[in-house]
């Protein structure tokens, strides 16, 4: 009998830099693996899934607040800590490079390129006013329930 394929699910709840990271750097090794994954992303783990680039889009008051008070890309997601005011993330990024490791953006496009489901809760996505011209593109949008149909066939189920 032939050997079940192995499942992991991450929800990236963390607007964290380095916490995005962990989550997509366990992602790529489970891929790697060859299991299948999803990495759903819900309220401030959205923001790993915000193109850099501003998008005009019409919306209301709150909204616009949201958009700006959230970073636009992956890539200016603060540290959760010792962030100092971003330069906290700049010395990261500095000493990341020094060791080539590999940075948000990049290890999100290799997720990508491995097959990760990347999910973005459609949910959060209507409350934070996002659109889905502002997230990248490949991504899928769905709900708790996908979520947990995916989950409840989980060999290992983290939030992060």
């Amino acid at each position: 009998m032939p050997q079940q394929k192995k499942k992991t699910t991450i929800i990236l709840f963390s607007g964290d830099y380095d916490k995005a990271m962990a989550a997509y750097i366990i992602a790529n090794g489970a891929a790697a693996y060859d299991h299948d994954v999803t990495i759903f992303h819900t309220f401030w783990g959205l923001n790993a899934l915000r193109k850099d680039a501003h998008i005009p889009i019409k919306k209301g008051f709150l909204e616009k607040m949201f958009a700006k008070m959230m970073p636009r890309g992956a890539d200016r997601m603060g540290l959760s800590r010792m962030n100092f005011g971003g330069i906290g993330l700049k010395l990261m990024k500095r000493v990341m490079k020094k060791h080539n490791a590999m940075p948000l953006p990049q290890l999100i496009e290799m997720a990508k390129e491995q097959g990760v489901k990347l999910v973005a809760c459609q949910m959060t996505v209507d409350l934070l006013g996002l659109k889905q011209e502002e997230l990248l593109d490949g991504i899928e949008f769905a709900g708790v329930a996908t979520y947990l149909a995916d989950a409840s066939e989980g060999n290992i189920n983290l939030f992060i």
